[in-house]
Formats: structure tokens, sequence, C-alpha cells
């Protein structure tokens, strides 16, 4: 019989909402006084109101591991003297979104680029404009060395079927890796900007045929670590210019982000192009599939 592990974290708003954004897919029924509750493997966790988050499962810790340490002093921010070079960071984005592809990148950063981020102002490209992203990414994807991966939807709706999104994460992480190495040599300094634990990380690429190890994972890691920030922007860029492909073929925009409004340009896509197409748009899996059809 396993030993079922319960841990209770007191979690800011901010560490929810990253907590909820990471495994958002195993999104289950929210029990009463509770903001939200994820069923995920071997652990189950529950977001109360009070502001307590429970973790309970076989692996609890494992799952409540990224979050101990979060209310620690604050590591150097990106760039600051303290940093570590050269270094490679890898940042995802898109897996939040309703509509367009997710876009992987990882990125080497060298001391001497540091004038070039500094001056562009690159940190995580949640906190930039899309403007600002269109602007700096061209210059960074320029100057650096990086591994850039795009995932449409049509091929992440057929690989969904048999995988979850972390994993399917976790394998497009390592796979930049290995394509980054075969343009240069990595440093020894790795970061991932963490979306799961690191054991659960590399259960999911049991089965690749390689598998980059030595890396370092840490959640917000794109505040702390300029490559990390950088392979951010550099894959936010290809998801707006992704965007911008699909806008043009399929004559319409389309919401950014998930919730009322990408129900609101399903629905007028589902309109235009039929309930058939929009596998080719969006991620099929999101609850906002199940709202736009009505099902």
């Amino acid at each position: 019989m396993s030993i079922q592990t319960v841990r209770t974290l007191k979690l800011t708003r901010d560490q929810e909402q990253k907590l909820f954004d990471t495994w958002h897919e195993f999104e289950a029924k929210t029990p009463p006084y509770a903001r939200f509750c994820l069923r995920c493997e071997n652990c189950i966790i529950t977001c109360y109101e009070s502001g307590k988050t429970v973790f309970q499962g076989k692996d609890a810790d494992v799952y409540a591991s990224p979050f101990l340490n979060d209310a620690a002093e604050d590591k150097s921010a990106a760039g600051g003297n303290d940093a570590k070079f050269p270094q490679a960071g890898s940042d995802e984005v898109g897996t939040g979104d309703y509509f367009g592809p997710v876009c992987v990148c990882a990125a080497i950063v060298n001391r001497q680029d540091m004038t070039l981020l500094n001056e562009l102002g690159i940190r995580d490209s949640k906190q930039l404009s899309d403007a600002l992203i269109r602007k700096a990414a061209p210059a960074l994807m320029k100057q650096l060395t990086y591994s850039l991966l795009i995932v449409d939807n049509e091929r992440y709706n057929r690989v969904h079927e048999t995988t979850n999104m972390n994993a399917i994460k976790a394998k497009l992480h390592n796979q930049a890796y290995i394509n980054l190495s075969k343009k240069a040599q990595l440093p020894s300094f790795r970061i991932i900007d963490q979306f799961a634990p690191e054991g659960l990380y590399y259960h999911y690429l049991k089965n690749e045929p390689v598998i980059m190890r030595g890396i370092y994972f840490e959640t917000k890691a794109e505040d702390h670590y300029p490559s990390v920030a950088a392979a951010s922007v550099i894959a936010r860029y290809a998801f707006l210019k992704c965007m911008d492909q699909m806008e043009e073929i399929w004559s319409m925009s389309f919401h950014k982000g998930g919730g009322a409004k990408a129900d609101e340009t399903g629905k007028q896509f589902v309109a235009k192009h039929g309930a058939e197409s929009l596998g080719k748009v969006a991620k099929l899996h999101f609850k906002n599939t199940e709202r736009i059809l009505g099902k």
C-alpha cells in the first residue's frame, strides 16, 4: 500500500496562479470553499479561499517542492553581479493560450551579451508588450545562439491524444537543448523555468533516445537568469508571428490567452469556418472547446 503524504502550504496569489497555470489541464470539480482543485498524477492539489493549498498523495512533496523556498530571499536579478556566465536557459510560450502554437526556445547568453540585453530591457516576455517583443527579438536572434521549436495546433492536438501538456513541454525543452548543443558547446550552467518537479520532468523523458541532463530547475527563472528571459522573448516572438500568419490565413483576429474572450473568438471562428476546422487553430483539450461547441 502506497504512503499518502499531505503537505499544506500558504501560497501567495501569484504562486497560486503559477500552480494553476502549470497543471490546469488536470482541473477537477472544485470542492466548497476552494478556488480550484487539480487531480494530477499521484497527487490531488486543492487551493482554498483561505489561502491554504493542500497537496495530498504519494507525490505531494514533489508537487509542492517548487514552492517551498519561494519565500526565501530573492536570487540575483537577471544580469546581476551574481549571474553565472556563460549560461543556457529555456522557456515556453503558448501553453496557456487556447489559440496558437506552443513555442519553446533555448538560448545561450555570455557576459558580453548583457550590454545588448540591458539596452533592450530584456526580461520575462509576460512583462513586455508585444510591440517591444517584436522590436527586441530580431536583435536577440541575430546575436545569440538559440534553438526554437514550434508545434502547430494540428500536431499538438494529435500528440496530446496520448501525451499530457507537461510531458509535451518536457520533451520540447529536452529537444531544444539537444538542438542547441549541435550549434554550440553548451555551458555547464543550464536553467529551465520550472513547470514540473525535476523528478517528474525526467520521468516524462524516460523513453527519449537522448536525455539532456545537468539542468537546474527554478520557478520564475525568467526573473533571475538572462538566458531564460531571452529565450522567453524569442519564443513569444515566434508565437506572435504564427498568430499573424493564422490571422492572415483565416481572415480574422484571434484572442491571445484563454477565458471568455477566447470563447467569443472560438464561436466566431466556428460560425465562419466550421467546427471541423477548430483543431487547426486551437488546443482542443482546453475547456473552451466545450463552451464553444456547447457540449
